[in-house]
C-alpha cells in the first residue's frame, strides 16, 4: 500500500502543546460532575508538571464552554494552565477534535456522535474551531473517523478493529479494503493491523485506545485478563493472540507487553464498564494511567514505567470519568513539535 500522506508523529515524540477539556455539563455528568472535574485536574497538573531530570512537562491547553466552567477551571488548576473559552458537546477531544500532523497542521474528519448515540451540539465542528485557535492548518477528509479508534506508530502502522471501522453506523458499505485506503490517504497507513472488537459495554463500538498501545517502534502493550470475572478475558485474549502473530510496516514482528486488566468493574446497576489501563497519556515528562479502584493499579504503573524508563509513570482515579465512558486518552489530543 503506498502512503499518499505522512504520518502523524507518534505520541510520545515532543509535543508543543497537550488539548484536553473541562467537564462542564450538569445535565451530562449529574452526580460524577465534582469527581469528574477532580481527575481531569489531576491529570493536567501531573502532564504539565516537570518530570525526573529536569525533563519539561506539556503545555496543556484546556477547553471550557461556559463561563461558570472556565472559572471552575482557572480555580482548580491555578494560573500557569492555559484555560480557552470555547464550545463543545462534552470532553472527549480525542473523537471530536482533529488529528495533528504536525506543529501547523492537522486533519479533520466526519463526527456523527459514535454511529449516532450521543449528537451533542458543539461536537460536528470542533475540529475546526480548535484548528483555529491552535492557529494550525486543517485539511477535512470526508469520511466519519474518531481519533480513539487508530493507534498509530509514526512510521507507517495503524492499529484499529472491525467492530468499530466497518461498522455501518460509521460508513455504511465499507469493506476492509476502502477503509486501508482512507487511512492511507488521510494518515499515511501503509499497514493496518485490524482486531475483531473492543470491551464489553463499550459505546464507542471497539475503540483501539481501550485495547492496545504503541509505546515504541515495533512495540505494543496491551492486557491481560484480571481473574475469573474479567468480562473481556476472551477479548483481551483474542488480542494479544493477534498482537503477538503481527508484524508491522517495516516487518517486524511486534513485541508485545502485557499488564494486567482492571477486572470487571460495575456501574451503579452492576453491569461491567469498559475499565482500561490502556487510556493512558503519554506527556512530554510524565506517563498518566487512568486507575478504577482495583488491585491491577500497581502492576499497571510499574509495567509501563519499565516501558517508559526515561518519564514519571503516575496512576491517577478516572472512576468518575467512566460514568461518561472513556478516561484519559479519550479527553486528550496531542499537537506534536
Amino acid at each position: 500500500m503506498s502512503r499518499s500522506s505522512p504520518c502523524p508523529p507518534p505520541e510520545w515524540a515532543p509535543h508543543s502543546a497537550l488539548w484536553t477539556a473541562w467537564p462542564a455539563d450538569a445535565a451530562l455528568w449529574e452526580e460524577d460532575l465534582d469527581g469528574a472535574r477532580e481527575e481531569v485536574a489531576a491529570l493536567v497538573l501531573a502532564l504539565a508538571a516537570e518530570g525526573s531530570e529536569g525533563r519539561v512537562g506539556d503545555r496543556v491547553r484546556v477547553l471550557a464552554a461556559s463561563e461558570e466552567a472556565e472559572t471552575s477551571a482557572r480555580n482548580m488548576l491555578g494560573p500557569d494552565i492555559d484555560v480557552v473559552r470555547a464550545a463543545y458537546g462534552d470532553i472527549w477531544l480525542r473523537d471530536t477534535g482533529p488529528i495533528f500532523r504536525s506543529a501547523t497542521t492537522a486533519r479533520a474528519f466526519r463526527f456523527n456522535g459514535w454511529g449516532g448515540k450521543y449528537n451533542l451540539p458543539g461536537d460536528a465542528d470542533l475540529s475546526q474551531r480548535l484548528a483555529a485557535i491552535a492557529e494550525v492548518s486543517l485539511q477535512t477528509h470526508d469520511f466519519v473517523l474518531e481519533g480513539g479508534a487508530v493507534e498509530m506508530d509514526g512510521q507507517g502502522t495503524l492499529i484499529t478493529t472491525r467492530e468499530c471501522l466497518l461498522n455501518p453506523n460509521r460508513n455504511p458499505g465499507w469493506t476492509q479494503s476502502d477503509a486501508e485506503r482512507a487511512l492511507a490517504e488521510a494518515l499515511g497507513a501503509e499497514h493496518v493491523i485490524w482486531l475483531e472488537r473492543g470491551l464489553k459495554n463499550d459505546h464507542t463500538d471497539g475503540h483501539v485506545d481501550n485495547l492496545a498501545r504503541f509505546v515504541g517502534p515495533g512495540r505494543v502493550v496491551a492486557q491481560s485478563p484480571s481473574g475469573p470475572n474479567d468480562p473481556n478475558a476472551d477479548v483481551l485474549q483474542e488480542i494479544a493472540e493477534a498482537l503477538g502473530a503481527a508484524t508491522d510496516a517495516a516487518g517486524r514482528r511486534l513485541d508485545v507487553t502485557l499488564i494486567p486488566s482492571p477486572g470487571r468493574v460495575e456501574d451503579e446497576k452492576g453491569a461491567p464498564m469498559p475499565a482500561s489501563h490502556m487510556n493512558f497519556v503519554i506527556g512530554n515528562a510524565s506517563v498518566v494511567i487512568p486507575t478504577y479502584g482495583t488491585t491491577s493499579a500497581d502492576d499497571g504503573v510499574a509495567s509501563l514505567q519499565n516501558v517508559f524508563p526515561d518519564r514519571r509513570v503516575i496512576g491517577s482515579p478516572a472512576r468518575s470519568l467512566l460514568t461518561g465512558g472513556g478516561a484519559f486518552h479519550c479527553i486528550t489530543q496531542q499537537q506534536p513539535i
